[in-house]
């Protein structure tokens, strides 16, 4: 039980149904959908783009997504909501103009998003309402308004200057950034939503909304057609999974990074975490030593599905053994290698149960802060930057190429336990997710922490030759951490921001939201 003298908040409790997300506008809608007879599906979804109006310099219709989903009895399912690379796409081209990179800013770098796709897919074959009733709540705040948010505003402000051409005029206000509590509007994108609520998806990817989007891109050089847009397709996927304690922790399989959070906590796995002190440097540097090796691994060998080929050496056993073996428990080592992804903190992340526990995880993004900050000249679709996913190493299987898709740091996870879903969450935060993961795992199972208190705990990362220690952590740890050879950075922007449901063996619900976002867990 936390502290009452201390700031904080509590965890929230219901009986029927929950949703936590980083907006609270998203879950009002999400559990007023819930109360229509709506399932969790249905709420996940509506809050979901709801959030793209809410947060739009974090995710939005021009963006991709992932989802977890399960009913009692009947196991977890997957959907990669991941758009692919132009049919033109060339490594090689990229490669003679003397880049080591995608571009974050230029056509190159835009993959088809896929998110509509598979929301109207699910909503379908999951949902209860129908797209029309989903759609509505976006529609009705696209063209009234929200007003900004204060975590909102501060990342808006950070990057805004991403924004070019249409997008500005979109995006900004006067030429300026939106401040909390400023209100912002998206009436081309509420056009584009009742469109989709009418017609389904061919309403997004072919006609005047795709011409639009394909003509955005082509101006500025790049070579998306519009057969590109009207051949992205979601599918069904089968979840990973692996053991930690009496956890079960289920991830989305590649293209997304899941598994690199399971390689993290099975090379863990050979330290007494739980005889640490949950803030103290010995289990920080241990954390950090294992997520470097972890990563590495991602970077090698995670790619689009028909890409990936090493997945089950990373996820062996006798990985995890031979990895942690390496790792000096009082001395940093190098960097086990540069990390390939270029790493960002911009993703929105939605969890529901309902009242029959049918739990939905659901992660969306545009990747960057506003993504391309490429957006359509009439719709205002702001188009995600997942191509800089992609590395341009001639023969790696996440080369970027013509129809693939590129490694996505996005991933949505459920814990389950005696064979049943006890927890769907997520840690947005871009390459932090593993670790976060990895972390929200290990602060329940070694620390026995509540769900909220384990969500609030101070949080850090070794991101490339970097420790990211946030300012939760004391300066003795800190220097600490430096002592044993560790390049310390306190961030600007805080790791990640995390939302969980945790279904009790009493039935009762319980949401937890991270304060480093706007959001909040609401049920009833």
């Amino acid at each position: 039980m936390r502290d009452f003298h201390l700031p904080g908040r509590s965890a929230v409790f219901a009986a029927n149904g929950l949703c936590a997300t980083s907006h609270p506008l998203a879950a009002n809608v999400a559990v007023d959908i819930l109360k229509r007879g709506g399932n969790a599906m249905d709420a996940a979804l509506a809050g979901a783009v709801l959030l793209g109006i809410c947060e739009p310099q974090m995710t939005g219709i021009g963006g991709d997504c992932f989802v977890l989903y399960s009913r009692p009895g009947r196991g977890v399912r997957a959907l990669n909501g991941s758009g692919c690379a132009p049919a033109g796409a060339s490594a090689a081209e990229l490669r003679a103009q003397g880049l080591a990179a995608v571009p974050l800013d230029r056509p190159e770098a835009v993959t088809v998003p896929c998110a509509i796709d598979a929301f109207c897919r699910l909503a379908e074959s999951e949902g209860r309402l129908g797209l029309d009733a989903l759609l509505q709540p976006s529609i009705h705040y696209a063209e009234e308004g929200v007003p900004v948010a204060p975590r909102t505003a501060f990342d808006w402000q950070n990057s805004a200057g991403t924004l070019q051409g249409a997008a500005r005029q979109h995006y900004l206000q006067d030429g300026q950034p939106l401040r909390a509590g400023d209100v912002f509007r998206a009436p081309g994108q509420a056009e584009v939503l009742r469109r989709i609520a009418r017609d389904g998806r061919d309403a997004f990817y072919t006609g005047e909304v795709a011409e639009d989007m394909a003509g955005a891109l082509s101006a500025l050089g790049g070579i998306h057609t519009l057969e590109d847009f009207a051949s992205a397709r979601s599918f069904a996927t089968q979840p990973v999974e692996g053991r930690y304690k009496d956890i079960d922790l289920v991830e989305h399989p590649p293209n997304g990074q899941g598994a690199t959070a399971l390689l993290l906590l099975n090379i863990l796995k050979h330290f007494d975490i739980a005889g640490m002190d949950p803030f103290g440097a010995g289990r920080a540097h241990i954390e950090a030593e294992a997520a470097k090796l972890a990563y590495d691994a991602r970077n090698r060998f995670l790619a689009d599905p028909e890409h990936t080929a090493r997945l089950e050496h990373m996820l062996a056993p006798e990985t995890a053994e031979h990895l942690a073996a390496l790792i000096d428990p009082k001395r940093a080592m190098p960097t086990a290698a540069p990390l390939t992804e270029a790493v960002h903190k911009d993703t929105v992340y939605i969890t529901v149960v309902d009242k029959d526990r049918m739990a939905v995880s659901l992660i969306y993004s545009i990747f960057h802060g506003f993504g391309s900050g490429i957006a359509s000249e009439k719709f205002g679709i702001l188009l995600q930057n997942r191509g800089a996913g992609f590395t341009l190493e001639e023969g790696h299987p996440n080369e970027f190429g013509p129809g693939k898709r590129p490694m996505h740091t996005i991933i949505p996870a459920m814990l389950k336990q005696d064979g049943g879903v006890i927890m769907p969450f997520g840690v947005m935060g871009g390459g932090y997710q593993p670790t976060g993961h990895a972390r929200l795992v290990s602060n329940l199972s070694d620390f026995g922490m509540d769900l909220q208190s384990a969500i609030d705990a101070p949080r850090c990362f070794a991101d490339g030759a970097v420790l990211k220690v946030e300012r939760g952590y004391a300066a003795s740890v800190r220097q600490e951490l430096a002592d044993m050879g560790h390049k310390i950075e306190v961030p600007d922007t805080p790791l990640g921001g995390a939302q969980a449901v945790r279904i009790h063996v009493s039935d009762v619900l319980e949401g937890a939201s991270d304060p480093r976002k706007d959001g909040c867990a609401l049920g009833y």
